[in-house]
């Protein structure tokens, strides 16, 4: 049976999914569901940024590959239900770019960042006006947006409605009150304000990073990354002298996490 020809790479792609779906194909793709389908889209989603984080190119055109497959699959399965096609779903986000973007498309004159951003924001909301709805100067987040990109979006958009420190003084002066405040809350034995106290202290510590434009998401991940290549070098240190880490006094144990943070700056 000869190869069929394809005009593009992409083509080749939908034209698999839509091999997979049908009888005959693969009965596990022919199965899914847009919401059995939604935890390969937020790991294929998290492995491309794992990619991105390495530098490795190719690791991240194949993740780029296993994303951009979600989306077709999505995309196919709405085609079956008569609803909406991979095309459909590429010319709403052409038409969305062109109509955000008037001063590429279109005869706005802005020029600078913070111009584009409220043209972005304005149009935004007259769309949101259009479909009926009222928007809110905050708008709206999806709800599974892991907890600290949300509050760093919700306090990028308060910024840029003016409710703003003048300075970073003010963002770091707020995390001092709120840790303050959380410290309360602690002595005084009451579980619900220490979560509510430690939940703005943390609120308070993202929008600081968005002072010094460090995103929290991301700095927490690399703190993170460091503590488990320090614990892993104080468990195989405990393992070559043939010691177990409960048994272990605590003080010996900061100083073997001390020389794995000298280890991990090359600090003889």
């Amino acid at each position: 049976m000869p190869q069929p020809t394809f005009s593009t790479a992409v083509d080749r792609l939908i034209r698999i999914v839509e091999i997979l779906r049908s009888p005959g194909g693969c009965p596990w793709d022919a199965e899914q569901t847009p919401k059995s389908l939604k935890p390969y889209i937020i790991e294929e989603a998290y492995e491309v940024i794992e990619a991105i984080d390495l530098g490795n190119a190719e690791a991240i055109r194949e993740e780029l590959g296993d994303l951009l497959l979600q989306v077709i699959l999505q995309a196919r399965i709405f085609q079956e239900r008569n609803l909406f096609n991979i095309e459909d779903v590429a010319n709403g986000i052409a038409n969305k770019l062109e109509r955000r973007h008037p001063h590429v498309f279109g005869a706005s004159k802005a020029t600078k960042i913070s111009e584009i951003q409220r043209q972005w924001e304005n149009i935004k909301k007259r769309e949101k006006q259009q479909q009926g709805t009222t928007p809110s100067t905050l708008g709206t987040l999806p709800t599974h947006l892991p907890a600290l990109m949300k509050a760093k979006k919700l306090t990028e958009r308060a910024s840029r409605a003016g409710f703003d420190w003048p300075d970073v003084d003010g963002a770091m002066a707020k995390v001092h009150e709120e840790l303050s405040e959380c410290e309360e809350a602690f002595r005084g034995k009451n579980s619900q304000r220490m979560e509510d106290e430690l939940g703005d202290l943390l609120f308070a510590v993202v929008n600081l990073g968005r002072f010094l434009d460090i995103d929290a998401e991301n700095a927490l991940g690399r703190t993170i990354r460091r503590f488990i290549g320090r614990f892993e070098h104080v468990e195989k240190s405990l393992k070559n002298r043939s010691r177990d880490m409960v048994d272990t006094p605590l003080e010996e144990l900061l100083d073997l996490w001390e020389q794995a943070k000298k280890h991990e700056r090359n600090i003889p």
